[in-house]
Formats: structure tokens, C-alpha cells, sequence
């Protein structure tokens, strides 16, 4: 059967992209985007299977018009995916007060509305599928990315409570924790501190370095079928990294954590007190 599903930040990127994958399979589309011309080509091509919906999502008075719009318009929303967000580049000392918290007003705010917002709908439902476009920065940190891994965390613990909250209601949760990829997210879509401490110049230099290579962006379009395999699923993962490098990342990550954990173990324990 048809779905209809509602993703934020269409414009480009993923978003798009899927966008058009679950169009080009029947599903119904309501697309937003800050600029809704950049989705001419989708309406053109698609005409009544998708809905423009002009929003930026750190306006919450406007995210609840947009879904009560979409609602009114396909009768529902099977899936959200929160897919709205960009890269801020440079050090935490070099950040701005003011960029600071616009990561985080896009990032976790914006994704907060819009889920606060769909939320109700589908518990009208009984039934919906949540998937909240994370990073594997969510669950480990990268120098010069610090208001971004900080927001992506932020991610990853409002939805794993939301999702242990709803469940008993048929919603399910998914964590979508990509790698990098060859989007625009770290090009045109990215923010940058302006501040040059030259004491951060080795951190700098050494990011440039290990982000240079190609073999470690992914290709979106590699994320096609994937994505359309979650959607599809009858049981979800709550999280799901996207990427090899996510992957073989998380992989050293959480091996490393757990040999920490037990090798202070006697002093995690005694810390109890009783």
C-alpha cells in the first residue's frame, strides 16, 4: 500500500533524494524546505503525489500549521522523516554564542517540533514510523564538528526516550547514523566559525587531512534502497548507521567502551556505596 510520508529539509541532499525515491514507488510525498522552488522539478514530474510545504522548522507556531496542512491535505502521515539539519565547522572555543545556538535551534529544536508535532497525529492513528535523521556523530565526536556532535547526541537521547514512550502506541523509531557523504552538507549547506586561534592550526590541519580522502564519503545514492528497506520493515531498528566508515567506526568505539567499563568496573561498583 501507498504511504504517505512527510520529510523535512527536502530541498537537497537526502531529503531530496528520498524524496523522490518513495515518489517514484506511488508513495505520497509533502516535502519542506526554507525554499520550495528547489522541489519545481519533483511537482513537475509527480504533480498531485507531492505536497510543497514552505517551512523553516525552528518556528514551532509554523511547524504545527505545515503538519496540520499535510494532514488535511493526504488524510495522515505514515512516516516523518526528520531529515532538516547542517554542519557547523570549527572549534568550540571559535564558536559563537549565536551560532551555537542556531545549530542547536535547527538541529535539535527544529527536529523536537516537528516530532512534538507529528506525534499526535499518530497516536490518532495508532500507528506511524518516526525516523530522525541522526549521525554516527551522535554516538562518538569528531574535533572541529563540537555544536554538531553535541546537537547529534542531543538527537539520539530525546528519541530513544520518545521512542520507549510511544511504543505501546504502534509508533515506531528509527535513528538513520550516517557517515559522511558527498551531499552538500559539508559544502554549501555547512556553516563556519570565523576565529583562527592559531594554537587550534595542528587540530585544523589534521581535519583537513583526514577528511581529504573520497574513499571516505559515501555515495547518497548508495542510501536508496536502505532507507526504503527501513520504511518497509514490520520491525526497525531503533538505530542503524549508514556507511562504512559509521560502521567500522562505532565498531572500535563500543569495543573500546566496554573494555573501559570493565576494567573499572571495582571502582564504578564501589562508587554505589551500598
Amino acid at each position: 500500500m501507498a504511504k504517505t510520508v512527510f520529510i523535512t529539509g527536502a530541498s537537497r541532499g537526502f531529503g531530496k533524494l528520498w524524496a523522490e525515491a518513495f515518489l517514484k514507488r506511488g508513495d505520497k510525498v509533502a516535502a519542506s524546505a526554507r525554499n520550495i522552488s528547489a522541489l519545481d522539478d519533483l511537482v513537475e514530474k509527480y504533480g498531485d503525489n507531492i505536497l510543497p510545504v514552505q517551512l523553516d522548522v525552528t518556528k514551532k507556531d509554523d511547524v504545527k500549521n505545515a503538519v496540520e496542512t499535510i494532514k488535511n491535505h493526504f488524510g495522515g502521515i505514515d512516516i516523518l522523516i526528520n531529515n532538516a539539519g547542517y554542519g557547523l565547522f570549527g572549534t568550540v572555543e571559535e564558536t559563537t554564542e549565536e551560532q551555537a545556538r542556531a545549530q542547536m535551534e535547527t538541529n535539535f529544536f527544529g527536529l523536537l517540533w516537528v516530532t512534538q508535532a507529528v506525534l499526535p497525529v499518530m497516536r490518532a492513528q495508532k500507528s506511524g514510523h518516526i525516523i530522525q535523521v541522526s549521525s554516527f556523530l551522535g554516538l562518538t565526536t569528531l574535533p572541529m564538528l563540537g555544536l554538531y556532535n553535541a546537537s547529534k547526541f542531543a538527537v539520539e537521547g530525546l528519541s530513544e526516550t520518545i521512542a520507549s514512550e510511544v511504543a505501546h502506541l504502534g509508533i515506531k523509531f528509527t535513528l538513520i547514523e550516517p557517515n559522511g557523504f558527498s551531499t552538500e552538507w559539508a559544502g554549501a549547506s555547512a556553516a563556519q566559525t570565523t576565529s583562527d586561534i592559531a594554537d587550534y592550526n595542528p587540530v585544523r590541519e589534521g581535519f583537513a587531512e583526514g577528511t581529504n580522502s573520497s574513499d571516505i564519503w559515501g555515495d547518497p545514492n548508495a542510501t536508496v534502497e536502505p532507507i526504503l528497506k527501513v520504511v518497509d520493515s514490520e520491525n526497525p531498528p531503533l538505530r542503524l548507521l549508514f556507511g562504512k566508515i559509521a560502521y567500522h567506526s562505532m565498531n572500535e568505539v563500543y569495543t573500546n567502551r566496554l573494555k573501559d567499563i570493565e576494567e573499572w568496573k571495582d571502582v564504578s561498583i564501589a562508587a554505589h556505596g551500598r
